[in-house]
């Protein structure tokens, strides 16, 4: 489990495609993951399967996350969002996040106003029934709160902060966005009647 708090941007260093699954290695500061540790690598929550050098760890990416994420477009050098799996007694900033994503949503604009930027997403439309203003939502991993919902696009802004220190700063419109649906919206959802 996550709170969808960037601790680092790391980067693709290589991608080896196995048999029916892809390897990927990633270079970041993050110091306190071990072999066997889960990751959220932007907003997907992968295993560490091997540490071969100083900041460097590795991590296998299966079909169905292949088919159900962005990963399937990734490529060497690409920034990715990094954040360690909580501990207890870890401070809950931004909302619980899973890495289990939903679907992959598409950047519809980012345009700056007053030193933060105003992001629009579309979302699948199966996952419209879980947004609401002033919900909570995983994009690449990172927690943010929804301003506004009409039909399947989801306005939000960005402060300074998260758009420097996430890889919001180096998307482009029409780039691939993994989501992930709050947990609460999910759950009780799936409860009503």
């Amino acid at each position: 489990m996550f709170s969808g708090i960037i601790q680092d941007v790391g980067k693709i260093s290589n991608i080896v495609k196995l048999d029916n699954f892809i390897r990927i290695a990633i270079t970041s500061t993050i110091k306190s993951y071990k072999i066997g540790s889960s990751i959220c690598c932007s907003g997907i929550c992968l295993t560490v399967t091997s540490i071969p050098k100083k900041n460097t760890f590795t991590v296998d990416v299966s079909p169905e996350t292949l088919e159900k994420t962005n990963a399937n477009n990734w490529s060497k050098g690409m920034p990715i969002n990094i954040e360690n799996s909580l501990k207890l007694g870890d401070e809950i900033s931004g909302h619980f996040v899973f890495g289990h994503v939903d679907g992959i949503g598409k950047l519809i604009s980012i345009k700056e106003i007053s030193n933060c930027w105003l992001i629009k997403i579309q979302l699948p439309k199966n996952l419209r029934k879980f947004t609401a203003q002033k919900g909570s939502i995983s994009l690449n991993g990172i927690s943010l709160t929804i301003n506004k919902v009409k039909d399947n696009i989801i306005d939000l802004m960005l402060i300074p902060h998260t758009f420097e220190n996430t890889t919001f700063s180096k998307l482009k419109t029409n780039s691939l966005i993994n989501i992930e649906v709050d947990m609460l919206a999910r759950y009780a959802l799936s409860h009503k009647k």
